[in-house]
């Protein structure tokens, strides 16, 4: 007997996903657990197994489409297997039992064409309505490409991409809007008279370059720059680092950031916030998220879970974990969620100081630059002047300025470069 391929649930709160590519192809042999389709949910990519063996009879959805949690992607059987019988099993009966029930059924259709002549489904998944409210979007605006005329995320990002597009929804009322949201900026047309190659988007892509414009177009981005000494920390490493390998995990120096961080965040509650119409809401765990660079993949940012509460080693245990995680495309959508703030380390390729974008909804971002050696005035405790060679990096602290005010973002700053340069066991 035939089985579906059911479209899992891959964590709490999300009902719909995309179908990145199907590993295997109609007629193919498949395994019992072995992987047959990649299935993608907040830029989480995932390998979907078959529940039995068999042969790959059918494909449902198409690679680049979205399919709701519970709704089957294709069918695994015997080779030759018929599923006409399968799909008539499991459809109900249409056909009313008497005479009274036709005409019951019949008027009801009618009244239900009168009032809503145009089919669309009221289903927004939990992603797409963030879109919507994030956005201030009406739903009857935008065209559903779904099933039964429901409305996806990539439909919502095609109509961000292209706001003034032609609905076919009935015309109707629009509410008010008490201020014109500001629409994202037209992209320019592709010349012409310049040989090149069209590269084409993929779904990552699509989703980090509409979280981008829409960061920007949310929050007025602004950027403090600070020199942190790293001498202490590297001291600190290096006397550690092989009891922490010792106990299999990797010291790196993004464990003392996310650790400096932690402790500043603690202490200045408006960083780890978010902002509401009624207020600014801030977190009580410090969420973590590190950027991790997945090279012509984008990258992804997982979260480690209430930093306040995890010591330098479980800091650097966590990091090792979800770094490798994220690049072995094991990440589950929970690791990409609830994050309160976000580091980013830039100076991998070289670069000084940088202005990431914020992760919205949060409220700031932190960048660290390259490390490297400068000769800097340092000044000691009789107040005398020396020249040194110290270890340095510039950390880029970017905040939504509706929330964060400059002397606030500054002071967070501050805190951590004193944590950093000040570190002790």
């Amino acid at each position: 007997m035939a089985t579906k391929l059911i479209a899992p649930r891959p964590g709490e709160g999300v009902e719909e996903l995309t179908v990145v590519a199907w590993l295997k192809q109609v007629g193919d042999e498949v395994e019992e657990f072995e992987s047959v389709v990649e299935l993608e949910t907040d830029k989480v990519v995932t390998e979907f197994p078959s529940p039995i063996s068999g042969t790959l009879l059918r494909i449902d959805v198409a690679a680049g489409d979205s399919v709701r949690v519970g709704e089957n992607m294709g069918w695994i059987g015997e080779p030759g297997e018929s599923l006409e019988e399968e799909e008539e099993a499991e459809e109900p009966s249409q056909v009313p039992q008497t005479e009274e029930a036709l005409v019951e059924v019949v008027e009801q259709e009618k009244t239900v064409v009168a009032e809503k002549p145009a089919a669309k489904s009221n289903f927004l998944s939990p992603l797409v309505r963030k879109m919507l409210d994030e956005h201030q979007l009406d739903p009857d605006q935008i065209q559903g490409t779904g099933s039964g005329g429901r409305i996806t995320k990539q439909d919502v990002e095609a109509y961000l991409a292209n706001p003034k597009k032609e609905t076919q929804t009935a015309p109707g009322p629009k509410p008010e809007l008490k201020e014109k949201p500001v629409q994202p900026a037209k992209v320019a047309p592709v010349p012409t008279d310049i040989p090149g190659t069209l590269i084409p988007h993929t779904s990552t892509r699509k989703q980090i370059a509409a979280r981008m414009v829409d960061s920007v177009l949310t929050s007025p981005h602004v950027l403090t720059v600070m020199e942190v000494d790293m001498s202490r920390v590297l001291a600190h490493r290096k006397a550690n680092k092989a009891k922490f390998a010792a106990d299999g995990v990797n010291l790196t120096l993004t464990a003392y950031f996310v650790a400096a961080m932690s402790k500043a965040l603690s202490e200045h509650k408006i960083i780890n916030a978010t902002w509401t119409d009624e207020g600014i809401f801030a977190f009580s765990d410090v969420n973590i998220g590190m950027a991790v660079a997945l090279g012509e993949g984008g990258l992804i940012v997982p979260v480690i879970k209430q930093v306040q509460n995890l010591s330098l080693k479980g800091i650097a245990s966590q990091v090792n974990s979800l770094a490798e995680r994220a690049r072995s495309k094991k990440l589950s959508p929970d690791d990409v969620r609830g994050g309160t703030f976000t580091l980013t380390n830039h100076g991998t390729a070289g670069s000084l100081f940088a202005m990431p974008i914020i992760n919205q909804p949060q409220l700031g971002i932190l960048g660290t630059g390259a490390m490297q050696k400068r000769a800097v005035v340092i000044t000691d405790e009789n107040g005398n002047d020396s020249i040194a060679i110290r270890p340095m990096v510039y950390l880029s602290l970017v905040f939504d300025h509706r929330a964060i005010d400059g002397e606030s973002g500054d002071n967070f700053l501050a805190d951590v470069k004193k944590a950093l340069e000040n570190w002790s066991d």
